[in-house]
C-alpha cells in the first residue's frame, strides 16, 4: 500500500503578530535608524545656548523666524510669533534637548517606535517653519518624515538596538510600564 503524502497548507502567523524581518531587512532598517539618529545629533550641535542666536540674528533664532517671514500655515506662524519667539530661550533649550535625546534614543535603539514618531513630528514642525523659505528644499523634510515613519513601522530598534535586548525581557511582564514599553519599542 502506497503511503499517502498529505500536503499541509502553510500556516499563517497568529493574529496580531508580525513575522520577524529577514537579516537583510533588519540590517537595512537598523542602518537607517542609526543614520537618522546621527543626523539629529549633528543637527543639534548648532543650537548654541544661552541665547540660541537671538542676539546675533543667527542660529536657531534665524531659522525660527522663517515661520513668520515666510508663513506656510498661518495659525502655526501666529503660534511661533506670539509664543515661541516671546519665550525663545525656553524654546531653544527644548529644541536642543529634544533633538539630542531623539538622536541618542535612535542611535541606541531604545523606545525606537516612540522616538521615530517624535522625529516625524519634529520634522513636520521644521517643514512648517522653513518650507517656503528660499533656498530651502522642502522635499528634504518630506523625506525625513518618511524615514521616521519607516523606522516606526519596522520597529528598527529590535535589530542592533537595546529594544532587541530589552523587549524579550519585558514580553511577559504585567503592568502599565511593560505594556507602554512593548508599544514604544
Amino acid at each position: 500500500m502506497a503511503a499517502q503524502v498529505q500536503a499541509s497548507a502553510p500556516t499563517a502567523p497568529p493574529t496580531g503578530t508580525v513575522p520577524a524581518p529577514t537579516r537583510v531587512e533588519g540590517a537595512t532598517f537598523a542602518l537607517l535608524r542609526l543614520f537618522v539618529g546621527a543626523l539629529w545629533l549633528t543637527g543639534a550641535n548648532w543650537k548654541i545656548p544661552p541665547d540660541f542666536g537671538r542676539d546675533t540674528d543667527g542660529g536657531l533664532w534665524h531659522f525660527t523666524t522663517f515661520a513668520v517671514d515666510n508663513p506656510v500655515l498661518p495659525p502655526y506662524s501666529w503660534l511661533v510669533e506670539e509664543v515661541v519667539l516671546e519665550h525663545f530661550v525656553v524654546f531653544g533649550w527644548f529644541v536642543l534637548v529634544s533633538e539630542a535625546l531623539l538622536g541618542a534614543l535612535l542611535l541606541a535603539g531604545l523606545v525606537t517606535r516612540a522616538a521615530a514618531l517624535a522625529g516625524a513630528v519634529l520634522s513636520l514642525t521644521i517643514l512648517l517653519t522653513v518650507a517656503l523659505t528660499p533656498p530651502e528644499w522642502p522635499w528634504s523634510y518630506y523625506l525625513m518624515i518618511a524615514v521616521h515613519l519607516a523606522v516606526f513601522a519596522t520597529a528598527a530598534g529590535r535589530t542592533w538596538g537595546l529594544d532587541g535586548i530589552l523587549r524579550p525581557i519585558v514580553a511577559d511582564r504585567p503592568g502599565a510600564s511593560a505594556r507602554w514599553y512593548r508599544r514604544c519599542s
